[in-house]
């Protein structure tokens, strides 16, 4: 017995194998990307502050967590924040190397800002609190960006 019946299922949109549709996290991780690129320039710009105009800090560089002076600091700084700024614009184009480094970029940030604490102290935390963001939005939800 056949069946004559010309109604057919719809056919399912052709999707390649292994590729998943980006969820709603995607926006977590545009937003580490976008935090990267804006925390690489503040500490850039904490970094030419440390430079140029030392007694705008509220310690003294032997007060620091680790007493150097206020010109390591400014360099340090400045390296990182160079750093986040390409890590950035990696993570914002999909690549997974950018991932890796933005995590790395973002510990490193953390602990630069915290050895810094006693010299600017809410900015610091203000800068810890945005890395730990950007650690979880690229730990949890990093492949959401990739193409």
């Amino acid at each position: 017995m056949t069946n004559t019946d010309s109604r057919q299922a719809p056919e399912e949109p052709y999707a390649p194998a292994g590729r998943r549709e980006p969820t709603g996290w995607v926006g977590m991780v545009v937003f580490a990307g976008v935090m990267l690129l804006m925390l690489g320039s503040f500490q850039a710009i904490e970094g030419l502050v440390a430079l140029l105009r030392d007694e705008f800090y509220l310690t003294t560089s032997s007060g620091l967590v680790v007493p150097v002076d206020f010109d390591t600091y400014g360099w340090t700084h400045i390296v990182i924040g160079l750093i986040a700024v390409g890590t950035g614009l990696g993570i914002l184009a999909g690549q997974t190397w950018a991932r890796v480094v933005g995590i790395i970029v973002a510990v490193l940030s953390a602990l630069a800002n915290l050895a810094f604490l006693p010299a600017y102290p809410v900015w610091c935390s203000i800068v810890i609190a945005l890395d730990v963001l950007v650690i979880y939005a690229l730990t949890a939800h990093g492949r959401e960006v990739k193409y």
